[in-house]
């Protein structure tokens, strides 16, 4: 069986809390070595830059880079593949920190899987997690990320229009784009891809997406396409006809009760028909591709 690989992420300014976490759930499924960059935006108030970074080495880990600035589009892949020269060769996990993955089989069987099919990658796809309500709450480490956020369903992609797809793991050999979204000419095998909960949707979303919508709209934070700039918009639109929440009523988002612990019953059809059926929004190119007149977007992500 293959060795369990590294796990490569680039980390802004979460609470101390999710990145602890966040490495726990990795471990248990094996990982031990990580491999973690953090970049803070020009905004960052130093007490939590001075707080994520001390979370980080309590938990063994020394960052292997830090920088900070503006989030423009090529700040997290430039990060990530400087991570992804340090891990070498073999193969690499890639997960946000607000990503907690739901493998299907064992990590080294589902990597065996993947070497036996030639394409160098594993996918995923993001099942975003909100509180009962839809309320953007914080939580605690003894309520835990599961109880907190109970519901589940494909909210990038519904409501968003954003890219849901996630690559997981790829081999060194094979270079990724912006945001982890796809790797070009090395399409994942695996029929049923594998669970991404996205925790994203947390206590301070809004005003970090309103940050992004701002710096983006007037060129503080660079990036190739209008999708990151259009998809704020969107999420900001729905909270304020929802007086500030998410609607988990809405039948077009259809969100349910999922947890960490299993892959839902509806998962392997459901997800597997969406990763095959995604295409981007019309006028609107691949996640990570570039277009003949950039707009000025931003790539900040609240991991």
């Amino acid at each position: 069986m293959p060795a369990l690989p590294p796990l490569i992420a680039v980390i802004g300014p979460v609470e101390p809390e999710l990145l602890t976490a966040w490495v726990a759930h990795y471990r248990a499924l094996g990982i031990e070595r990580f491999l973690l960059a953090f970049h803070f935006p020009e905004h960052t108030d130093p007490e939590q830059r001075h707080q994520v970074q001390a979370a980080c080495r309590e938990n063994g880990i020394v960052p292997a880079l830090v920088s900070c600035g503006p989030w423009h589009e090529h700040t997290n892949p430039r990060l990530r593949d400087a991570l992804r020269e340090r891990a070498g060769t073999g193969w690499h996990l890639l997960a946000d920190s607000d990503e907690l993955h739901t493998y299907p089989a064992p990590l080294p069987e589902v990597i065996a899987a993947a070497e036996e099919s030639g394409t160098g990658t594993v996918g995923g796809l993001m099942l975003d997690r909100v509180t009962a309500d839809g309320s953007l709450t914080g939580w605690t480490p003894q309520q835990g990320l599961d109880a907190a956020y109970p519901l589940g369903a494909f909210l990038t992609h519904h409501l968003l229009r954003g890219d849901p797809r996630k690559i997981v793991l790829a081999h060194s050999s094979v270079p990724v784009a912006s945001g982890n979204h796809r790797a070009e000419g090395h399409r994942p095998a695996n029929r049923q891809p594998v669970v991404v909960h996205h925790f994203k949707w947390r206590h301070g979303v809004r005003q970090d997406v309103e940050h992004r919508a701002r710096h983006s709209a007037d060129g503080t934070w660079k990036s190739a396409s209008p999708a990151r700039l259009a998809e704020a918009q969107r999420l900001l639109d729905h909270l304020r006809r929802h007086d500030g929440r998410i609607d988990v009523a809405s039948p077009r988002l259809d969100f349910r009760p999922v947890s960490l612990a299993t892959v839902p019953p509806w998962w392997a059809d459901e997800a597997s028909r969406l990763v095959a059926a995604w295409r981007p929004p019309a006028g609107q190119n691949e996640p990570g591709s570039m277009i003949s007149s950039p707009s000025p977007t931003g790539a900040s992500n609240r991991s």
